[in-house]
C-alpha cells in the first residue's frame, strides 16, 4: 500500500516520531545509530563493521563508537567471525528488536493521525 503525503506532512511525522522516541526511551539513538541500527535489523545478515562503514560512508572508527555506544544499550552484540578472526560480526538482540519495534508501532499510530 502507498501513503501519499506532503514533503511538510512527512517532515511532521518524522518530527512527531522523533519527540515520542525522545520522550519514551532514556537513551536516544543519533541519527547515524539509528541509520545502523535499522541497517542491521532489515538488511539480511552477516554485518560487519568493514560493511557497516562502507555503506554509510563512514570510518570503521566511527561505526566503532556507534556500536559501543548501542551495545552497552543491549541493543546489538559484536563477535568475532570463526572464519576470519579479522572480521567483527555485528549480531542483532532481543532487546534490538523490541527498539525496533516500539519505534514502528510510534511510526504507524503518528501516521494513522495524519490530517486525509
Amino acid at each position: 500500500m502507498a501513503v501519499e503525503m506532503t514533503p511538510s506532512q512527512a517532515l511532521g511525522l518524522w518530527h512527531a516520531v522523533s519527540l515520542e522516541q525522545v520522550r519514551a526511551e532514556a537513551n536516544d539513538l543519533s541519527l547515524r545509530q539509528m541509520a545502523i541500527l535499522l541497517h542491521i535489523y532489515l538488511v539480511p545478515p552477516p554485518h560487519t563493521v568493514r560493511a557497516l562503514a562502507a555503506t554509510l560512508g563512514v570510518t570503521k572508527p566511527v561505526i566503532t563508537r556507534a556500536l559501543d555506544s548501542m551495545g552497552a544499550l543491549g541493543l546489538v552484540d559484536r563477535v568475532r567471525d570463526e572464519r576470519d578472526r579479522r572480521n567483527v560480526v555485528i549480531k542483532r538482540t532481543v532487546q534490538g528488536a523490541l527498539y525496533l519495534e516500539r519505534l514502528g508501532d510510534r511510526i504507524i499510530d503518528r501516521g494513522r493521525q495524519l490530517p486525509v
